[in-house]
């Protein structure tokens, strides 16, 4: 039996770790955090934070989600508190016992006759000490170290004489009961940033009494609509067919995005869509800095706001409830504590400052501290190169490396008129299928779950989960590369075409959240996921003419591990024939 780690009790890390117990390996999930659900575990969830899915969109199939306590008011959206208890009952029912919270891995490194060695730190006693494991399923995601530039830390505000409270979005769970306290003193709460947590806090803020301005450049785009959208489009693959995808593989496809006519459409209907959000659905007047938003078709950076409603963010912001300063970029704190400055030169007074400045990668910590076991090298090389090179992680997407794959989406029309590329790419491009490092393909020791950014994320990684769990388990069912350079050509052409689908995102998505970038398209990855098991894909149903348009349910996926078990069975009859 060989024991598993799975590094991380986010949702990837939880939905792995059950798949891999229910075909028999031994587990164990190591979490710094106190309780599991990561983005939304008991210590990081606070009043009123929504995330953008309804009900039945986020989870798993081996566990129903109780439908939210007003799904009535927001058309079936689901907060933090929701996601929370349901992390907490998927770790009763399935994990109970195996998980291993307040732990901060400090080093890992491979030994050498096989397997992982942790030093880890018991964040409740102080105590050091190994755990040792034979395979590392690495789930830590992307949105758990809170990216902050050095001129806006506390410590810089520290030295300008800045007296108030200077917090990431990331940390005002415990602090929030005490930052909405309204002694008859508003506060003024100067938030920087535009995404979702950031509207979340201003929210609250503006409804607690306070006063809430926020700095951002761009906002993010925003899908909604006067009415709840119907399963059909909502849960389909409708929306994905609309957005070009590595490979043209169904006839729908070809024509939306090899043709004049086809992108012609595919670009008219993102810019209606966009006009009914902003305009009939949130009533976000013309001039107003929300209008400044990202691309639906070109960019990553989109909130699902569902439905019109009273109190939200976006009610506030239209009444004038909340200040948006845009676009705009604060550049530190000005002199005197007064507040934070801005690049123009203009100072916005301040009595606490949120920084809803996104997050960076989570890998850093933890690979920086592999130890490479090799007695044939004999260079001295510090242990974060020495680890990024053994699993292949060193490789970053180039330039250079659009010019080799380029010619196969010439004929694509709809990606015609792009706009300017990001100059700065932070995706590892050596990632196969974004779940294992190429370069460690062969070893079947190590891999990747929750790092792929995509709109389903509950069916993409339980998807994931089996693969991996084939994958460890050597079945020769699954298809792979037949050797490691084929698995990195595979995952550099995968990187190079996401450079030229959203040439702006690869430097804004950090590594550990970016191994693969399926946001509309997670349907036809998660297809391709399916076929490398020798599993049927397309499970929703429908003819050639109606399939983009069935809904797409995790009950699809529900006997995923028993359709595995038969496979693997069906291989051990077949040899056994052979033999006899």
């Amino acid at each position: 039996m060989h024991k598993v780690c799975v590094l991380g009790s986010g949702f990837a890390g939880l939905i792995t770790a059950q798949v891999l117990l229910s075909d028999g390996f031994d587990v164990e999930v190591v979490s710094q955090d106190a309780s599991p659900g990561g983005v939304w575990s008991r210590e990081r969830v606070y009043p009123d934070l929504q995330i953008n899915n309804v009900h039945g969109e986020f989870r798993f199939s081996c566990l129903p989600m109780p439908p939210p306590k007003d799904a009535t008011v927001t058309g079936g959206r689901l907060s933090g508190e929701d996601m929370c208890a349901y992390a907490e009952t998927f770790v009763d029912k399935f994990l109970s016992g195996r998980m291993r919270y307040k732990t901060l891995v400090t080093r890992v490194r491979r030994v050498e006759e096989g397997g992982w060695l942790l030093d880890v730190k018991d964040l409740k006693t102080g105590e050091i000490h190994e755990l040792r494991y034979t395979k590392l399923a690495l789930c830590t995601g992307g949105c758990h170290t809170p990216s902050i530039p050095d001129y806006l830390a506390p410590e810089a505000a520290r030295r300008a004489g800045f007296s108030g409270a200077v917090l990431h979005s990331r940390d005002l769970g415990p602090e929030f009961a005490t930052l909405l306290q309204n002694d008859g003193h508003p506060k003024k709460f100067v938030i920087i940033g535009g995404g979702k947590s950031a509207q979340d806090a201003a929210k609250n803020f503006v409804k607690a009494g306070h006063r809430a301005t926020m700095i951002f450049e761009k906002a993010d785009t925003v899908l909604a609509a006067p009415i709840p959208l119907p399963s059909f489009i909502r849960r389909s693959r409708q929306l994905s067919v609309f957005h070009a995808y590595i490979v043209s593989d169904v006839v729908h496809r070809r024509f939306l995005h090899t043709t004049r006519v086809g992108a012609a459409i595919v670009h008219g209907t993102f810019s209606t869509i966009n006009a009914l959000s902003v305009s009939a659905a949130l009533g976000i007047p013309s001039d107003s800095p929300l209008r400044n938003a990202h691309s639906m078709f070109w960019d990553i950076r989109l909130n699902d706001e569902g439905t019109a409603r009273d109190g939200s963010f976006f009610a506030l912001a239209n009444a004038g409830k909340i200040d948006l300063v845009a676009p705009a970029r604060a550049s530190g704190y000005a002199p005197g504590g007064s507040g934070v400055i801005l690049e123009d030169g203009r100072t916005l007074a301040a009595d606490v400052v949120i920084l809803a400045t996104g997050y960076t990668s989570s890998w850093g910590g933890i690979l920086g501290a592999f130890l490479r076991l090799d007695l044939c090298i004999h260079l001295l090389k510090s242990a974060e190169d020495d680890v990024r090179e053994e699993l292949g992680l060193n490789r970053r997407l180039q330039v250079e490396d659009d010019a080799e794959f380029d010619h196969l989406w010439n004929e694509y029309t709809s990606l015609a008129n792009p706009p300017r590329a990001a100059r700065e790419a932070h995706m590892v491009a050596s990632i196969y299928r974004g779940l294992v490092p190429a370069a460690n393909l062969g070893r079947r020791d190590f891999a990747i779950n929750g790092a792929i950014f995509t709109t389903n994320s509950g069916y993409t990684f339980e998807v994931g989960a089996h693969w991996i769990s084939s994958y460890f388990l050597r079945d020769a069912f699954l298809k792979l590369p037949p050797t490691p350079e084929d698995a990195l050509t595979h995952a550099r052409m995968t990187a190079a075409w996401l450079r030229r689908r959203h040439p702006r995102m690869l430097g804004w998505a950090n590594e550990s959240y970016s191994s693969g970038l399926a946001f509309w398209n997670w349907p036809q990855l998660t297809d391709e996921l399916l076929a490398d098991m020798g599993l049927r894909t397309h499970r929703s149903g429908g003819s050639w003419l109606t399939w983009p348009f069935a809904v797409i349910d995790l009950s699809e996926i529900a006997t995923l591990g028993e359709e595995r078990r038969v496979q693997r069975a069906l291989l051990r009859d077949r040899r056994s024939s052979r033999v006899l």
